[in-house]
């Protein structure tokens, strides 16, 4: 007579695991973009007159901090692997990410600063688009009602500076980088088990190939050179490989949204290290922004919880 040994359930997802993989998803993402925020006050200290050296050498030196990243944190052997793994969706960041760093020089050339920062805030509501129509991610009301909000802020935040003759090609430009952004965020979260890191590499190197053949000239003073420096690795490379270490863990929407944290934080650096005031409108959309955020964040803090509390 046989006995039936009874086999042990199958183990679901973990909430607290989840819960706390969330949490520093959120975390990394907020990293990336404070990184990104000191790109402006950086660039003020900047001398050269070229923009596209400026991109090739911030290309070149956020590429090679990726590099030295994963050669640190995965071995020679990882990172070849991480690199063999990467496949069509790493390529598609890797493009992605490119036209969102080339066109950022290309399109300031014809709109402003303020036209670029506007359509960049629609980020999150194309990511949560994509993510709905083409995988049916389901969107929550509080993150809807945060992305109109985080819109609303940064419409305030530019207001006073807004351009009254339109660009088409500016305009556009502009636009492709945010959609190109919420695409990367989209791919980088519906294919989890991947390391980005590579992706976001490759596009580097791809950005700094089109500046190379943009740039007329290369040679920069050493002062500069220590500025495209901390620009490529710090507010680039670094900013680049917190986001696509901690948009895996969240939905696409959520990543997207606290990376806006980035206009709110770019005044605050130029006020710090250039003494520039931030105007009342300014303050007032940043304040905006940032109570959203926290709000949002509160929310899904205590949603996770309730998930966690349920489960055990």
């Amino acid at each position: 007579m046989s006995i039936a040994v009874p086999l042990p359930p199958v183990a679901g997802p973990d909430p607290a695991k989840t819960s706390s993989e969330a949490a520093i998803g959120c975390l990394l993402v907020a990293g990336a973009a404070i990184a990104w925020s000191t790109g402006g006050a950086l660039t003020r200290f900047v001398e050269a007159n070229n923009n596209w050296t400026i991109v090739f050498w911030r290309s070149v030196f956020a590429a090679l901090f990726l590099l030295c990243f994963m050669l640190v944190r995965d071995g020679p052997r990882g990172t070849w692997r991480l690199f063999q793994h990467m496949g069509l969706a790493g390529l598609g960041v890797a493009i992605c990410f490119a036209i969102a760093s080339s066109c950022f020089i290309i399109a300031l050339s014809y709109t402003t600063v303020a036209n670029v920062l506007l359509l960049q805030a629609g980020v999150p509501l194309f990511a949560a688009l994509i993510s709905w129509i083409l995988f049916r991610e389901r969107i929550s009301t509080a993150t809807w009602i945060a992305i109109a909000v985080v819109i609303a802020g940064v419409a305030i935040m530019v207001s006073d500076s807004l351009d009254g003759e339109v660009s088409p090609i500016g305009d556009m430009l502009a636009l492709l980088i945010a959609i190109s952004f919420a695409i990367a965020t989209v791919i980088t979260r519906r294919k989890a088990h991947l390391r980005m890191t590579p992706a976001v590499f490759l596009g580097m190197v791809i950005a700094g190939c089109v500046a190379s053949t943009m740039a007329s000239e290369f040679s920069t003073s050493a002062r500069d050179f220590v500025l495209l420096f901390a620009l490529g690795a710090v507010n680039l490379g670094l900013g680049l490989a917190f986001f696509v270490s901690g948009a895996r863990l969240i939905p696409s929407a959520l990543a997207a949204l606290i990376s806006t944290l980035e206009p709110v934080l770019g005044p605050v650096w130029v006020w710090l290290l250039h003494n520039e005031v931030p105007a009342q409108r300014t303050i007032i959309g940043g304040a905006i922004i940032l109570a959203a955020l926290l709000m949002h964040l509160g929310w899904e803090y205590r949603r996770q919880k309730r998930v966690a509390a349920i489960a055990r």
